[in-house]
C-alpha cells in the first residue's frame, strides 16, 4: 500500500504533468500553426489593396524621394526573393523525382523516402543535397553495402545533370550573385539563423549586392569614369 502509495503521489503525478505539458505544447503548435496559415492566405488575398495602402501611408509621411527609393527597394527585394523561392522549389522537386525515379529502376531500397528527403534537403543551396546523399547512402548501406556505393554513383550522376542542365534553366541567375558571395551567404546564413538562414540569406545578400552595385555606377557616373573601361 506503501508502494502504491508512493507511486500515485510522485511517478503518476510526474507523468501526469508531462503528459499535460507535451499536450499543450502540440495544441499550441498546431494552432499556432492554423492562424498563421490562415493569416498568410488573407495577405495574400489582399496584397493588391494592402500595397496601395502601404504606398499611400508612406508617400503621406515620407519625402516624394525617400518614398520612390523605398518602393524601388521594396520591389526588387520581391522580385530576388519570389524568383529564387520559386526556382529552388522546383528544382528540389524535379531534383526528388529523378532520385524515385532513377532508384526504382535500378532497385534500391527507400526510393520514395530518399527521394523525398533529398527534395527537402536541396532546398538549402550547395550543401543541402550533400546532406541528403549521406542519409540515403546510410539507410541503403544498412540494407545492402553494395547498393549503398550503387546510390553514391547514382547521385554523383544525378548531381552532374541537375547542376549542368536542369538548375541553370530552372533557377538560372535569379539572384544575380557570384559565386563566391552564393558560398558566403550560405556560411554567414548557416552560422546565424541554421537552415533557414542558408535559405533567405541569398536573396538578402543579393539584394545588398544589387543595390550597392547601382550605387557605385551612379559614383562612377558623378565622376565621369566608364564602367567599362575598368573591366579591361
Amino acid at each position: 500500500m506503501e508502494t502504491l502509495i508512493d507511486f500515485l503521489n510522485n511517478g503518476a503525478g510526474n507523468m501526469l504533468s508531462s503528459t499535460l505539458t507535451a499536450a499543450k505544447s502540440i495544441i499550441s503548435g498546431v494552432s499556432t500553426f492554423v492562424i498563421a496559415f490562415l493569416f498568410a492566405i488573407y495577405i495574400l488575398l489582399q496584397k493588391k489593396k494592402l500595397g496601395i495602402q502601404a504606398k499611400k501611408v508612406l508617400f503621406a509621411f515620407v519625402r516624394r524621394g525617400r518614398a520612390e527609393a523605398v518602393v524601388e527597394v521594396s520591389s526588387l527585394t520581391y522580385s530576388t526573393f519570389s524568383s529564387f523561392l520559386t526556382g529552388q522549389c522546383l528544382e528540389a522537386v524535379i531534383l526528388g523525382s529523378m532520385f524515385v525515379l532513377a532508384m526504382t529502376i535500378f532497385r534500391l531500397p527507400y526510393a520514395l523516402l530518399v527521394g523525398i528527403f533529398i527534395a527537402f534537403t536541396a532546398l538549402i543551396p550547395i550543401f543541402g543535397a550533400f546532406l541528403g546523399c549521406a542519409e540515403g547512402a546510410f539507410l541503403i548501406f544498412m540494407v545492402d553495402p553494395m547498393k549503398a556505393l550503387m546510390f553514391i554513383v547514382l547521385f554523383l550522376v544525378l548531381q552532374q545533370i541537375e547542376g549542368n542542365l536542369i538548375y541553370p534553366h530552372v533557377v538560372g541567375n535569379s539572384v544575380g550573385l557570384p559565386s563566391i558571395w552564393v558560398l558566403a551567404a550560405v556560411s554567414i546564413g548557416g552560422s546565424l539563423m541554421g537552415v533557414v538562414g542558408m535559405l533567405i540569406f541569398i536573396p538578402i545578400v543579393s539584394v545588398a549586392y544589387a543595390l550597392f552595385r547601382e550605387i557605385v555606377y551612379l559614383k562612377l557616373k558623378k565622376q565621369g569614369v566608364d564602367p567599362a573601361e575598368l573591366e579591361v
